[in-house]
């Protein structure tokens, strides 16, 4: 015993020495590491023992076993049993039945996903036993993350193990404990391959060295995996589990294919308040809004709620019903509800036309709670962007599609369920193409056929009962038709970036090539005002959500030169309309778990501000006539721009243009036209640039003639008659 001691005491001598020795060692690598990350690789390795030594609040460990014939503490060190959560009576409750006899779906797990999908998990997390090739490693193992047509590389659609053997597997590194609850599990998203796991055992660590399995009675739990590549299968651990790394290991995959997942983690971070990188990087809120996801009930009584607090600027109304009976509701926001102010520019942010990319509905749902609330509390800014704005917020365009995608939740839906109308309609590239109408008749100058530049007119197939159309996309047509908003955006998901038009590429041998507007340059100016004040989008270090990096032009793209699309709604708005609209897409995860909406709600708040206050740029006036009436459908143009808009109903116009100096011009039937130069300023604030002109003699004599009750005569029937007078007088 006393030899064994003395060895003993050597040994802890000697572990003592190495200790501070690699202390020492720790001080000058920490000196290579960058200022911002020390904090966190230092706690890391010199905190481990009393960084695991808290239990998580109000819970209890299962304690350590020793296996019996082993030396206790040399044994322990390698297989002792990781810290777990006890079954709450909850857990362990049985569901229930519903009367059919089958089991009710289970209720959304309390711990969220740790962030593959979102990106909040980072690619030097994600580890992986091997890997096919480097399109096919650990960090494309993310849930829904698609590979696009181009399979390559850098850029596929999972982790794909490089053997097919049952001693593969790919680790998420959450760096803190964490309580992990459940997996998440799909295939390989390709067009070319089906690749899917069946099965998998789940292992956790605490140190990335010792792993143990999840276990139930029987042995270790072979949970069931997924029969098909894109429908996302849950499974929730048998007890929620206490660690730091989780391991996925695949036992059995389609037999035709090889290992490929993509995945996401259930889990909840335990605090602590000893960790710095952890709080740093923390986001939170200072708004008091209801931050949940909201069912269709749900959706109109939060209306109703912001209507009753702000009756004297707000108002609901609808533009249609969707193909099931539910009301496309909007919120108008105005110090004049109901009315169309003469000199006030329209403006709309509608989301939802894809019913499963549901981050853009709410936003808009936040948002109007947003305005509301700052304009009571007397936010100089929303005050004057309410007076001087009239502002319409439409927060779901296909709510049968939402509806399937909130029935499945955040995370079980996969990439397309809701997506479209319920008559299997893609909304977003629903409206007619004009382009291709416009284009045909530029190329063929000689046609007899003429299209003007703008508000072009829907053909008459489109307007057909036998046409293809949603019932959706002609409620919203009827709504921009009615309106005369100056911009707008569409909210939508599965991205970061901003799209601007034209979104259809002008050569038809091309799927993608840059096809600007003749307003290019204000587009990019939109589309990047939006982007440049997003937390996100403009991030050089941020990863891609997909396939595509949009950091060389700014978090923006030409929608032509991402994919070409006939039909889109930015388009047939420019084409058809006097607005400017874009796609703006506000997240890389579709359907974020309810957790994720503060932090997205942060990240772009400011952003939903100043693309609303771009409503103001340019010019804006009155085109009237000597009496001073507004002229209707009076066309404005600029001098250099191949693209005109016309005034409204009261003679007002608006025409979004960058700072400079433009000659503006402006022609009616039955006037004479006009011009003037007009100079739009770097500060925020359109030029007023009003025109009054005058009838033409020839309008003013059809005037005179009809107020008397006369038709203008032609000059050969006048010549005619005079002849038979002459001819009678001769007789």
């Amino acid at each position: 015993m006393i030899a064994r001691s003395k060895k003993g005491s050597c040994s802890s001598q000697l572990c003592l020495a190495l200790c501070t020795f690699g202390l020492a060692l720790l001080g000058d690598v920490s000196r290579a590491v960058p200022m911002d990350d020390q904090d966190y690789y230092l706690q890391e390795i010199t905190n481990r023992d009393h960084y695991y030594s808290f239990p998580y609040p109000g819970e209890e460990f299962f304690p350590f076993t020793e296996q019996p014939g082993e030396e206790g503490p040399h044994r322990a060190a390698e297989t002792e049993e990781h810290p777990r959560f006890k079954p709450s009576r909850k857990e362990l409750k049985p569901k229930k039945n519903n009367k059919k006899g089958k089991p009710i779906l289970e209720t959304p797990p309390d711990c969220p996903p740790l962030g593959l999908e979102t990106l909040k998990i980072t690619d030097f997390q994600l580890h992986a036993s091997t890997a096919k090739r480097y399109g096919l490693g650990a960090h494309r193992g993310r849930l829904n993350i698609q590979a696009g047509v181009n399979e390559n590389d850098f850029y596929d659609g999972a982790w794909c193990a490089g053997r097919n053997d049952p001693y593969q597997w790919i680790e998420v590194d959450a760096r803190r404990l964490t309580k992990f609850t459940g997996v998440i599990t799909q295939g390989r998203n390709s067009l070319w391959s089906s690749n899917w796991v069946t099965s998998y055992r789940v292992l956790v660590s605490n140190d990335s060295h010792a792993w143990t399995a999840v276990r139930n009675e029987s042995g270790d739990v072979i949970f069931t995996g997924n029969s098909e590549k894109e429908i996302p299968v849950l499974n929730m651990l048998p007890v929620p589990l206490v660690a730091r790394y989780i391991r996925i290991n695949p036992r059995s995959w389609f037999e035709e294919g090889s290992i490929c997942m993509r995945l996401e983690i259930l889990g909840c971070p335990l605090p602590d308040p000893n960790n710095y990188y952890h709080r740093r990087n923390e986001m939170t809120t200072t708004d008091n809004l209801d931050f949940k996801h909201h069912n269709y009930k749900e959706m109109r009584q939060l209306m109703k709620t912001v209507n009753k607090m702000c009756p004297n600027i707000t108002r609901i109304y609808n533009i249609g019903k969707s193909n099931q009976g539910l009301k496309l509701y909007a919120v108008e926001i105005s110090d004049n509800p109901g009315e169309h102010e003469v000199g006030e520019p329209e403006f709309h942010y509608i989301a939802g036309a894809h019913g499963n990319e549901v981050l853009g509905r709410e936003l808009i749902l936040l948002l109007m709670q947003f305005m509301c609330q700052e304009y009571l509390a007397g936010n100089p800014r929303i005050v004057h962007l309410i007076e001087d704005t009239r502002i319409h917020l439409l927060p779901s365009v296909n709510p049968d599609g939402y509806d399937k995608a909130y029935k499945a939740g955040s995370e079980l839906g996969g990439w397309s369920l809701g997506r479209w109308t319920q008559d299997g309609i893609d909304i977003n590239n629903n409206f007619p193409d004009l382009n291709s109408l416009l284009w045909e008749s530029e190329d063929q100058k000689k046609s007899k056929r003429k299209v003007p530049n703008h508000h072009i007119p829907i053909p008459d197939w489109y307007l057909s009962e036998n046409a293809t159309v949603a019932v959706e996309t002609r409620a919203i047509i009827a709504w921009m038709e009615k309106i005369p908003f100056v911009l707008g955006g569409n909210l939508q998901g599965g991205e970061l970036v901003v799209a601007y038009p034209y979104d259809m590429v002008r050569s038809m041998w091309k799927t993608q090539d840059y096809t600007p507007t003749p307003d290019d340059h204000v587009f990019r100016w939109l589309a990047y005002s939006y982007a440049s004040t997003h937390r996100l989008m403009t991030d050089a270090r941020r990863r891609a959500c997909h396939t595509e990096d949009f950091q060389k032009e700014d978090g923006t793209v030409n929608g032509a030169s991402w994919h070409t699309v006939a039909g889109s709604i930015n388009d047939f708005s420019y084409l058809h309309t006097n607005c400017f609209e874009l796609s703006i897409y506000v997240g890389c995860d579709k359907y974020p778990h309810e957790s994720e909406l503060p932090e997205e709600w942060e990240n772009n708040r400011e952003s939903l501000i100043v693309f609303m206050e771009q409503v103001h740029r340019g010019i804006k006036g009155i085109v009237k006539d000597v009496h001073g009436k507004g002229i209707p459908n009076a066309v404005i143009s600029v001098e250099g721009v191949n693209h005109d808009i016309r005034t409204g109903a009261d003679g007002d116009y608006w025409r979004l243009l960058n700072p400079g100096e433009y000659v503006v011009g402006v022609r009616a039937e039955g006037y004479t036209a006009a011009t003037k130069t007009c100079e739009v300023g770097y500060d925020m604030g359109a030029t007023q640039c009003d025109f009054t002109i005058s009838k033409t003699n020839l309008a003013r004599i059809k005037e005179i003639m009809r107020k008397f009750g006369k038709q203008p005569i032609s000059l050969s029937m006048r010549r005619h008659r005079q002849r038979v007078r002459q001819w009678q007088q001769h007789r």
